[in-house]
């Protein structure tokens, strides 16, 4: 397997790419400052998230994600800043980034806002080859020292709520298509494709602190199939959350079906999960993925704030 992985990165890091390249996770409503730097300080107090991915469990070479990001207002409501630090690895493939956020709030009422947001990264992309364990035979296509390149990007978005029940947002997280090759030799490198998101999620009210809340993701990169997350989540006395999404893509009636909770231990603090199944072949040789998400709000909000928990 081990050989089967390490042949196929190969392969794709000599072509040109066109398909979904960026980071997913499952607990998108939690999580929207990785892909849309206008939602940065929405939530009016500084706020730090945490999420931990482990995709197709029990697959070799599986991908492996952690993010931990950070956003406030800063000096006023109306401008939010935010950091966000990730981490992913696929068979071989090692990513670290490192990105900044700012948004402004063009409107700024209290039954309206419309943030646009900037974002600029910088992306270590590397393969780690002597995680290949090559034979005692050096093989001289390829040097078995780690091999590490530096990418730069900005992004933008656009990110507006309505009466605190309804949001919006549309964003792409890097605007230059870098090209990423790591042997100097070929006339061919991969490319970053641009990936372009559109979010929504509404609070829909069905009886005394009970909320159902349905929300959707969805994804485009030029040449590859659409894609989105659709999820419904119920809300109780806003103490407990759980719901299913349905994950369009894969090779069968969709990539998979999720399951998510989340616990609100404390007004300031939060803990969820979430547990994918697969629908495609791969269900025939992985357990699905789990996901673990933190949330805290490090400051007390002032009495009379509205709280956007909903929107995370």
């Amino acid at each position: 397997m081990k050989k089967t992985l390490f042949f196929l990165l190969i392969l794709v890091s000599a072509v040109r790419l066109t398909a979904q390249q960026d980071h997913q996770y499952t607990q998108f409503m939690y999580n929207k400052l990785l892909i849309n730097p206008a939602y940065a300080g929405t939530r009016g107090v500084p706020t730090m998230m945490g999420i931990f991915r482990s995709q197709w469990v029990g697959f070799e070479g599986a991908p492996q994600s952690f993010l931990l990001g950070v956003h406030s207002p800063f000096l006023s409501q109306r401008v939010g800043v935010g950091v966000n630090l990730s981490h992913q690895k696929i068979g071989l493939n090692r990513d670290f980034t490192g990105s900044l956020a700012y948004s402004y709030d063009l409107i700024a009422r209290k039954a309206m806002s419309l943030r646009v947001g900037l974002s600029g990264s910088v992306r270590s992309k590397g393969i780690a080859f002597i995680d290949a364990k090559p034979g005692a035979i050096s093989d001289p296509s390829f040097d078995i020292a780690n091999t590490n390149e530096i990418l730069g990007n900005v992004g933008a978005g656009i990110y507006a709520t309505f009466s605190e029940k309804v949001y919006l947002g549309l964003s792409v997280p890097r605007l230059y298509t870098n090209r990423v090759g790591f042997n100097p030799g070929v006339t061919q490198v991969a490319e970053e494709a641009l990936h372009y998101y559109a979010m929504a999620g509404l609070i829909l009210p069905i009886g005394e602190d009970i909320n159902l809340m349905p929300a959707v993701l969805a994804k485009y990169v030029q040449n590859a199939p659409f894609n989105a997350d659709i999820n419904l989540n119920l809300d109780v006395r806003q103490k407990f959350t759980a719901g299913i999404s349905y994950r369009m893509g894969g090779d069968a009636s969709g990539d998979s079906v999720d399951l998510l909770a989340f616990w609100q231990a404390t007004p300031q603090m939060g803990i969820g999960a979430a547990y994918d199944f697969p629908l495609s072949t791969l269900k025939n040789y992985t357990a699905g993925s789990i996901e673990i998400v933190f949330q805290a709000d490090l400051k007390k909000r002032k009495k009379g704030m509205s709280n956007p928990r909903f929107f995370m």
